[in-house]
């Protein structure tokens, strides 16, 4: 090779490495439209928090700043999202916020902005194990059987069964639930997600009895054997028209609402950070990445700013295009 082609090939590849260099720059150096800080929620379960972190790294490596200001699931909705006091919420699941939803949209201070990607499903959920003793289930006719229900009991809840429900602040209806269907149970609510999931595994070890909230996408389904219960199928008048179902006096005579995972914003966040805007509109996940996720977290006990700046490296062409 002369002498010439090896001057010119250096020259052509210097060129392009400063060509890409500034292509980069310029992702990261147009993004801050405003220093004013994104403000992104904090709730009180794995995979919100880990969805919160992944975006809000992203937009820390494109230039803004982001704050992590935890709140409550729902009145993030009506107060949060709608003062501005919040930038972005990351998950609000069809099946416990259509309402709070349905009234954060009608004020037209906030912006739903897309499905998160996977599917929403939160019910009653037992151990494999426990059909020896309730042979009726998935059928939740079958709870009303006192003997069944006893299975399920504890000796502070006995005869009746014990349901272990989400934190209070998750709502879920199950207190309803169990009046409206004469189900002999009682809610117990645990006080936070992980606690939840700890007496799971507990009493699985133990081959004890249990009865409990667990939703998906988590890693709960895929690491324990077992089944939700198979309520009367859920529809809008079940919530609100105590005439609709089996029990003609009260409401929530149904299981809870499948559908899906949502994002919001505050109507504002479009006009004083574009491109943050269109890259939290455009950011999606999967089940699969989800649950392996919040596995990684709450099973191998990593830390979710770890987890989540993993994902964001492997991701790096996937957000750059977000925000081009």
């Amino acid at each position: 090779m002369s002498m010439a082609k090896t001057v010119r090939g250096a020259l052509a590849s210097s060129l392009l490495a400063v060509a890409l260099a500034t292509s980069s720059f310029q992702v990261q150096a147009a993004a801050p439209e405003s220093n004013d800080p994104i403000k992104i929620a904090l709730f009180d379960w794995t995979s919100v928090n880990l969805n919160a972190k992944i975006l809000g790294t992203v937009l820390e490596r494109l230039g803004y700043t982001v704050e992590y200001p935890t709140g409550d699931y729902l009145s993030s909705l009506s107060t949060g999202l709608t003062n501005g006091d919040l930038t972005l919420g990351m998950e609000y699941w069809d099946t416990t916020a259509g309402e709070a939803m349905k009234a954060a949209d009608a004020t037209g201070k906030t912006e739903r902005l897309g499905a998160l990607g996977p599917k929403a499903k939160e019910e009653w959920w037992y151990p494999e194990y426990m059909k020896e003793k309730c042979p009726g289930l998935p059928n939740w006719e079958a709870l009303k059987d006192p003997k069944c229900a006893e299975a399920f009991s504890t000796p502070e809840t006995a005869p009746k069964g014990r349901y272990l429900g989400g934190p209070v602040t998750w709502e879920g209806f199950d207190d309803e639930r169990v009046v409206s269907l004469d189900l002999p149970f009682t809610v117990v609510h645990a006080g936070t997600d992980g606690a939840m999931f700890a007496e799971l595994e507990s009493a699985y070890q133990r081959k004890a009895p249990i009865m409990l909230w667990v939703y998906s996408p988590h890693w709960a389904p895929a690491k324990y054997k077992g089944e939700w219960v198979e309520f009367p199928e859920y529809t809008a008048e079940c919530y609100t028209d105590p005439k609709w179902g089996i029990n003609p006096d009260k409401a929530h005579d149904c299981g809870k609402p499948f559908g899906d995972i949502w994002k919001y914003a505050w109507g504002g966040m479009k006009d004083k950070w574009p491109v943050a805007y269109k890259v939290a509109k455009s950011y999606q996940v999967s089940s699969d990445e989800l649950n392996a996720m919040s596995g990684e977290v709450d099973l191998d006990g990593k830390s979710i700013e770890d987890v989540a700046a993993a994902w964001v490296d492997a991701n790096e062409a996937k957000w750059k295009a977000w925000a081009e």
